[in-house]
C-alpha cells in the first residue's frame, strides 16, 4: 500500500507471475508465494498477478482472491503489487478489484471486458464505473486486444484521464506501436505505461515508458529487471544486449499458449511442483516441447 499515494513510483519490470496448480488442478499457494520470493531474490521492481499470465479466467473469483491474498501476504510493501482485477462482467470486476483495495494493493490492473466487444462509449464508461467506486486506489488500464477483441482507442484511454485522476496508467499489450505513443502523446507524458510486449519494452523506454510488465520474467527476471535499469542509468549498450540476448526465450513463451511453455520450464526448474494449466489450455505437446527445450539452450545467457 506504500506505493499507492504516489503511482508515478511503480516503474521497472513488474513480474506477472504465473499461477500455480497441483497435479489435480488445485490452487497452489505454497508454490505461487515461493516464486514471488524468487523474484524478489532476482531483483524485480514489482509484483502482478491474475493478468493473462495467470490464466485469471480459469479461475472462480474466490480462487482469484485467494491468490491475490497469498501474493499481497508474501509482498508485505517490499515492492508495488499491481494485481489484475478485470473480467468480463461488472460485478466480478467491482468485487476483485474491493479485495484488491482491501489487501493493500498499490493499483488495479483492469482489463477491459473480453468477448462483448463494446464500443469506445462503454468502454470509458466501464472504466469510469470502476475509477468512481475507488477513488483512493490507481487504476491501470489493461489493453490487451489479441486475447479481448477489443482495443482501448486513445482518445478514449485521454477521456478516461481527464475525467478520473486516479485512472493513472495503462498496460499496453498491442504490438502497434504507434499506438503506444498516440496515448502518452494524448493523455501527457506523465501518465504511466507499461509494456506487455515483451520486444517493446525497451523501445517504449525511449519513448517515455514507465516499464514492463513482460511474462519473460518468469523465466529470466533478472535479466528483464536489469535491462530496465541499465536503460534508465544510461548503459544503453547493455540493455540493449538484454534485449537482444531474449529473443530466443520470447519465442519460447509462446511456442504454444502462454503460460503452459513457461510453467513447463518453472516446474523443471524446481520452481513450481507442476507445471499443469487449466482447461482449456494444455501442457506442451511432445512437439512443442523439443522446441522448448531448443529455445532453451539458446537462452542460458538470460535464464538462471
Amino acid at each position: 500500500m506504500k506505493f499507492r499515494s504516489d503511482p508515478a513510483t511503480i516503474r521497472g519490470s513488474i513480474a506477472p507471475v504465473v499461477t500455480p496448480f497441483t497435479e489435480d488442478g488445485e490452487l497452489d499457494v505454497d508454490s505461487l508465494q515461493a516464486l514471488v520470493r524468487w523474484q524478489f531474490d532476482r531483483g524485480s521492481h514489482g509484483i502482478s498477478t491474475g493478468g493473462s499470465t495467470g490464466e485469471p479466467g480459469a479461475q472462480s473469483v474466490e480462487e482469484r482472491i485467494a491468490a491475490m491474498t497469498a501474493v499481497a501476504e508474501e509482498t508485505a510493501d517490499r515492492v508495488p503489487f499491481l494485481p489484475g482485477t478485470g473480467s468480463a462482467k461488472l460485478d466480478e470486476t467491482l468485487r476483485l478489484t474491493a479485495e484488491a483495495e482491501r489487501l493493500g494493493a498499490d493499483a488495479a490492473l483492469v482489463i477491459t471486458p473480453y468477448y462483448a466487444r463494446p464500443t469506445q462509449e462503454a468502454l470509458f464508461r466501464w472504466y469510469a464505473t470502476v475509477a468512481a467506486e475507488f477513488p483512493g486506489l490507481p487504476i491501470v488500464i489493461y489493453n490487451v486486444p489479441s486475447r479481448t477483441a477489443v482495443d482501448i482507442a486513445p482518445e478514449t484511454v485521454a477521456r478516461l484521464r481527464r475525467a478520473h485522476d486516479n485512472i493513472v496508467g495503462i498496460k499496453e499489450t498491442t504490438k502497434d506501436f504507434e499506438h503506444f505513443s498516440q496515448v502518452l502523446h494524448r493523455c501527457g507524458r506523465d501518465f504511466l505505461m507499461w509494456s506487455g510486449i515483451e520486444l517493446l519494452c525497451l523501445p517504449l523506454l525511449a519513448i517515455g515508458g514507465a516499464g514492463f510488465v513482460s511474462a519473460a520474467a518468469n523465466l529470466a527476471p533478472a535479466a528483464v529487471a536489469r535491462m530496465y535499469t541499465a536503460y534508465t542509468e544510461g548503459d544503453h549498450r547493455t540493455a540493449l544486449d538484454l534485449h537482444y540476448a531474449l529473443h530466443p526465450l520470447v519465442e519460447l513463451l509462446f511456442v504454444e499458449t502462454n503460460p503452459a511453455p513457461a510453467k513447463w520450464v518453472l516446474e523443471r526448474r524446481g520452481l513450481i511442483a507442476s507445471g499443469h494449466v487449466r482447461p482449456p489450455l494444455i501442457t506442451p505437446t511432445e512437439a512443442g516441447a523439443a522446441r522448448i527445450e531448443e529455445l532453451l539452450a539458446q537462452s542460458e545467457e538470460v535464464v538462471r
